[in-house]
C-alpha cells in the first residue's frame, strides 16, 4: 500500500481547518472559502459587511485554528501611522551610551486582523501598503522584514455609513479578494441565535502549523492550468478597459479597468479554489466563482455609473456573459 503523499495529508488538514472554524462560525461557507483561498495564495483579504455580522469573529476564529502570531488593530480616526508600524526609543546600549532602539508595533505578526479599516483617515491606512506589498517595513532607513507567512484580513463597513474613508486604490489593489459578506440564512440565523446565547462557548484548536500553512502555499503554485483558462483570463482582465473591444457596458460605465496584477490574482486565487476542493487543475467555474472578488476592488466605475445605480458586479456579471473562454480541451 503506497503512503499518503504529503499533499493528501494537508488537504486533510484543511478539512479539519473548516471543520473547527465551523465551530464559531455557523454558515457562511463561500465566505470561509474565499479567506482559505486568500490564506493558501499568500494574499491579504478585505471582507465588508454591515455590523453585526461576525467579520471580526470569522477572522479571529481563523486565526485560532493556525498555530500563527496573531495581533489585532482596531482602527479609530485617531489611530496614527507609528502606532501600527512601532517606533523608535531612547535607551542606554551595553557601553553606556544612548542611542535609538526600534519597537516593534502590532504589524509585526503572521496574521493581522486590521478591524475597520476605513474607520482610519488614509494616512494610516497608507502605513500598510509596504507591509502589504513588500512584507517588510523602512522605520528610520533600517527595513524589517516580516516572516512569513504574512496575510492583513481587513473588516470594512460599508462605505455610505458615517465615520467612514474610502481607502485609496493603490491599497485596495494589494488586497489579493475584496470579499462581501452577505446576511446569513434564516436556518444559520436560527441556530445562530440557538448556540451564541447560552453559557457554552466554542473552543477552537490550532491544526495547521506555521510550516504547513507554507507547504499549503507552496503546492497551491503547483496545480496545474490549461492554456485555454489563461488565455480567457487574459482577455477578461483586458476587457475591463474601456476600449474599441470592450462590451459595451464596459466602455460606457468604466473609467479604468484592472491592471496586470488582478490576472495574477485570478490565477493564483484559482489555483487555491482547486487545491481546496481536493483537485489539481484549474476549472472555468474556479474562474466564475472567483471573478467578482478579484476584480471588484479594482475596476474603478465614472459618475454616469454612479448616476444610474450601476453596481460594479453588474458590470462582472456582464463581463462573463460577453468574454466566454474558447475551449479546446478542457472539460467542464
Amino acid at each position: 500500500m503506497n503512503p499518503t503523499h504529503p499533499i493528501q495529508e494537508l488537504q486533510q488538514k484543511l478539512t479539519l481547518l473548516k471543520q473547527e472554524i465551523a465551530k464559531a462560525v455557523i454558515g457562511q461557507n463561500e465566505t470561509v472559502d474565499q479567506l482559505l483561498i486568500a490564506l493558501l495564495a499568500g494574499g491579504h483579504a478585505l471582507l465588508e459587511g454591515v455590523p453585526g455580522l461576525g467579520k471580526t469573529l470569522l477572522i479571529r476564529s481563523v486565526a485560532e485554528a493556525l498555530d500563527l502570531k496573531f495581533r489585532r488593530i482596531q482602527f479609530t480616526p485617531d489611530l496614527m501611522p507609528s502606532d501600527i508600524i512601532g517606533t523608535a526609543i531612547l535607551q542606554d546600549d551595553p557601553s553606556g551610551q544612548r542611542q535609538f532602539r526600534f519597537i516593534q508595533g502590532p504589524l509585526f505578526a503572521n496574521i493581522i486582523l486590521a478591524d475597520e479599516i476605513n474607520r482610519t483617515p488614509p494616512k494610516t491606512q497608507s502605513a500598510l501598503l509596504e507591509a502589504m506589498q513588500e512584507k517588510s517595513v523602512t522605520y528610520t532607513g533600517e527595513t524589517y522584514k516580516m516572516e512569513a507567512p504574512y496575510f492583513i484580513l481587513a473588516t470594512q463597513n460599508p462605505l455610505e455609513q458615517a465615520g467612514t474613508f474610502p481607502l485609496p486604490e493603490a491599497q485596495l489593489d494589494r488586497f489579493l479578494l475584496y470579499i462581501r459578506m452577505e446576511y446569513p440564512e434564516a436556518a444559520d440565523e436560527l441556530e445562530v441565535l440557538r448556540q451564541t446565547t447560552g453559557s457554552h462557548q466554542a473552543k477552537l484548536q490550532s491544526v495547521l502549523s506555521r510550516q504547513e500553512v507554507l507547504d499549503l502555499q507552496h503546492w497551491t503554485r503547483e496545480v496545474s492550468i490549461h492554456e485555454d483558462i489563461l488565455l480567457w483570463i487574459n482577455r477578461l482582465v483586458r476587457a475591463t478597459r474601456p476600449g474599441p473591444e470592450s462590451p459595451e457596458q464596459i466602455k460606457e460605465f468604466v473609467q479604468w479597468g484592472a491592471g496586470t496584477r488582478a490576472g495574477q490574482a485570478l490565477v493564483v486565487c484559482a489555483k487555491a479554489r482547486a487545491l481546496l476542493a481536493g483537485r489539481y487543475a484549474v476549472t472555468p467555474e474556479d474562474i466564475e466563482v472567483l471573478a467578482k472578488p478579484v476584480l471588484r476592488h479594482r475596476i474603478l466605475l465614472n459618475f454616469k455609473a454612479e448616476a444610474d445605480g450601476v453596481q460594479t458586479d453588474e458590470v462582472i456579471n456582464t463581463l462573463l456573459t460577453k468574454v466566454k473562454i474558447t475551449i479546446s480541451k478542457v472539460a467542464r
